[in-house]
């Protein structure tokens, strides 16, 4: 009874002997690993790289839609108005025969030129998408609402300028915006003791294009971020799920 009673206490511990030599090997292995195991439903940075892309470009499609459709910036929010310096001469020359209407006809005309440039930003912003790095996904995913908005301007806006002015300058030649905004400065200029005027159109009304179509992105990302219907792939709702974990 003795001998069987020993022998059965022998083998317990022989077998906890192994056993917690088979655990202890098996932790210093997962210590040490430099494999990443990945948890089930968790998305891999790749994924999350792919699916900021895909909304960005989502957000830049239709945004550069909306704003290069007729009426896209002039009966919009973004209606680009003359700015203060320009109102001066608008207000002065409404006693000026043949520019009573100057301001609203030269507002006219620079935001259809807006409307036409518009539609060149895309391909500046999907060259910008498609070099962004999987670090600057994942730090958007997890950044500020607007963070996706924030990182396009940070790195296209100097080459967009670049590029879109002359689109703009185009453009507004296309609708006859420079010509007779030039003519009313001309005329203004003629007006007697007034300090001269030579606002840079061009260069305001870039800029001034360039802020609608960021803003028009930045509510674009705040619907995907916020809205789970505006997430139209699966891809979109699996990565915007992880937004706030």
């Amino acid at each position: 009874m003795f001998k069987n009673v020993l022998a059965t206490v022998l083998t317990a511990a022989m077998l906890l002997s192994c056993n917690t030599a088979k655990l202890q090997k098996l932790g210093d292995l997962l210590n040490n690993s430099p494999v990443q195991i990945k948890v089930p439903g968790q998305l891999s940075a790749d994924e999350i790289g792919k699916g900021l892309k895909e909304a960005l470009q989502s957000g830049v499609n239709k945004g550069a839609d909306r704003l290069s459709a007729v009426d896209g910036y002039y009966k919009s929010a973004y209606k680009i108005l003359l700015p203060p310096e320009a109102r001066q001469v608008a207000d002065r020359l409404r006693s000026v025969p043949g520019f009573s209407g100057f301001e609203e006809s030269v507002v006219e005309k620079i935001n259809r030129g807006a409307e036409d440039a518009a539609k060149s930003a895309k391909p500046i912003f999907v060259s910008a998408i498609t070099s962004m790095t999987i670090s600057d996904a994942v730090s958007i995913l997890k950044g500020e609402p607007d963070a996706a908005t924030q990182y396009l301007r940070r790195v296209t806006y100097d080459q967009l300028y670049q590029a879109f002015n002359p689109v703009i300058v185009e453009s507004l030649d296309k609708f006859g915006a420079r010509e007779y905004w030039a003519n009313g400065i001309n005329a203004y200029n003629r007006i007697p003791l007034v300090k001269q005027a030579n606002p840079d159109l061009d260069d305001y009304v870039t800029r001034q294009a360039l802020e609608g179509l960021f803003d028009m992105i930045k509510l674009e990302e705040a619907n995907i971020r916020s809205n789970v219907s505006a997430r139209t792939s699966d891809l979109l709702r699996r990565v915007f799920a992880q937004q706030g974990k």
